[in-house]
């Protein structure tokens, strides 16, 4: 007879759950004992929650399959609540496993004890603590249908300890997932009326299952049958680019530049996505980055098939003929000299192998990437779509497991890569084929600019206590040693020539490596303070001046 961890187990393999990334504790030794017992199941160990639940983000958004965690109460659950909720945000699916102590212990309120379910809302669309054995498989069928439901989501499962070690536990069947709705008559209708009608002033502002693969292409030959324009949300959970493929601008970070994308538009249709709003609020400025005026249509809400949509969308226009619109093969020169943060950028673009999985949390530092890169083989590129830092190095953890034919290149910020550097040990236990690029500038760059922009500084004689909020030089980290003390081989880099030789190398190589490239912050001085200025006059120049500008500050 099997105890509850062993038949849940069992019925996780069953419904196709193939990786659990785990941080246990002594509420989950029997589901630890159990994976000697069930083969289907790749247990991957991680040191800190927050890498348990990027890497199984990182894994959903690359294979589309459920995902699990392993947790133990509600202090590991919290531990990675900031990458749960960008798994949240890029709506893809995720079983977090959360240990609890024995029903009969609870009352007793131990050290550990706390209020699971309270922490799980935070992120979780389901949530249920399981109350005996007998019910323990049911419910985890139900908790992996919803997840992979409409929208995919992430779902709490809390199993007591007595429940898992308890005999009578029985596997249950696979539960159906529900079909995702598709757009109704009347709406495609009206959509495919706005497209005819008014092609100069409407925009297709695509995400989610649009910016990739077969969504990805009918998107854009709608695009070129009617000539209108496409626009990718600002952070993608995934977004196919390069040589061969459709070219999908992103949506700028800075409101300001985004209402320059935006200006002019009289039609939005959303498409897997939400109508854009700036990232925070700032004084005196609007958060809904809309034009007045601007009609906004659902083609494919969140709950629905987008790609259905978009082809029963094609067909209605008669585009499911025409050729999208495809970009060209290019590679930048290879840069000289000292580097800086665009040379690196270019050295990235022309090295970039074919099928290559770009993690990009750079910050400041990769802003010009996508524009060195759109000729580049073609790729994917996973974003922080959350906004929560630190999503980077597990990401890559869970889409090198998803992907182990396909290279990945993780470009990660210096601040943002001490969130969760113990992600560098899982890549060398597991012997992933990870390039990690540290780009050090020795500040939170972005803070700085953001000091700037909300006027928090202005008019002060000083501002030094500010700035070293934002300042990471004294002491200044060095991440080769923290990296080989993980068992990653690593190198640090000056000069371009440097850069490209060691990149060249990694590439080439199998396995984890990580390269410490130090750059000089790209904004300081003059143009930092500038920066606001610039900003807050754009909706005032001219759309040709206002687009270049866009153009020379974020590309």
């Amino acid at each position: 007879m099997l105890n509850g961890a062993q038949a849940m187990l069992k019925t996780l393999v069953k419904a196709g759950v193939r990786v659990c990334f785990t941080n246990p504790g002594t509420s989950e030794m029997h589901f630890v004992a159990a994976l000697d017992g069930e083969p289907g199941m790749r247990a991957v160990l991680t040191l800190f929650e927050g890498v348990a639940s990027g890497a199984a983000d990182g894994y959903a958004r690359m294979s589309g399959e459920v995902a699990a965690t392993l947790l133990h109460l509600g202090c590991g659950l919290g531990n990675g609540l900031a990458n749960l909720h960008n798994a949240r945000k890029a709506r893809v699916p995720i079983l977090n496993i959360v240990g609890d102590h024995a029903t009969y212990h609870v009352r007793y309120d131990a050290q550990l004890q706390s209020d699971i379910e309270t922490v799980a809302r935070n992120v979780s669309t389901w949530v249920r603590t399981v109350k005996s054995p007998q019910t323990l498989c049911t419910d985890t069928a139900e908790a992996i249908a919803v997840s992979q439901g409409a929208p995919r989501q992430i779902a709490t499962l809390i199993v007591p300890a007595d429940v898992s070690w308890s005999e009578g536990a029985q596997v249950a069947p696979v539960q159906p997932v529900p079909a995702r709705p598709q757009v109704s008559p009347d709406r495609l209708q009206a959509i495919a009326g706005v497209l005819s009608a008014h092609p100069g002033k409407t925009l297709i502002l695509l995400g989610g299952a649009a910016l990739y693969g077969e969504g990805l292409e009918l998107a854009a030959r709608i695009a070129a049958h009617r000539g209108v324009r496409l626009l990718a949300e600002v952070f993608p959970a995934r977004i196919a680019r390069g040589a061969g493929l459709p070219h999908v601008e992103r949506l700028a970070y800075f409101a300001e530049m985004a209402a320059v994308q935006l200006r002019g538009v009289r039609h939005l249709i959303l498409v897997d996505a939400k109508s854009p709003v700036s990232f925070f609020a700032y004084p005196g400025k609007k958060s809904d980055l809309l034009p007045s005026g601007c009609e906004v249509h659902e083609l494919a809400r969140l709950d629905e098939d987008a790609i259905a949509s978009l082809r029963a969308l094609a067909e209605r226009l008669g585009a499911m003929n025409q050729a999208p619109q495809l970009q060209a093969p290019q590679r930048p020169p290879l840069p000289q000299a000292h580097l800086s943060a665009e040379k690196t950028c270019q050295i990235i673009a022309h090295l970039l192998p074919e099928r290559a999985i770009i993690v990009d949390e750079a910050q400041t530092s990769g802003v010009s990437l996508p524009m060195w890169s759109a000729g580049a083989p073609a790729h994917d590129v996973l974003t922080l779509t959350g906004g929560a830092i630190g999503q980077g190095l597990p990401l890559a953890v869970g889409a090198a497991i998803a992907c182990p034919d396909r290279p990945v290149l993780a470009l990660i910020g210096d601040g943002a890569a001490m969130y969760t550097l113990q992600a560098l040990w899982t890549l060398a236990r597991e012997r992933l084929n990870v390039t990690t690029l540290i780009l050090n500038n020795r500040s939170y760059a972005i803070l700085n600019v953001e000091l700037q922009r909300v006027g928090a500084v202005a008019g002060a004689k000083s501002a030094e206590k500010a700035r070293a909020q934002l300042d990471l030089q004294q002491p200044a980290l060095d991440f080769v040693h923290l990296g080989q003390g993980m068992g990653v081989d690593s190198v640090r880099v000056r000069t371009c020539e440097d850069l490209i030789r060691e990149l060249e190398r990694c590439l080439a190589t199998p396995g984890p490596h990580l390269i410490e490239a130090l750059i000089p912050n790209e904004f300081t001085g003059i143009k930092l303070k500038l920066l606001p200025h610039l900003l807050r006059h754009l909706e005032h120049l001219p759309r040709p001046w206002a687009q270049a500008i866009k153009r020379k500050v974020a590309p």
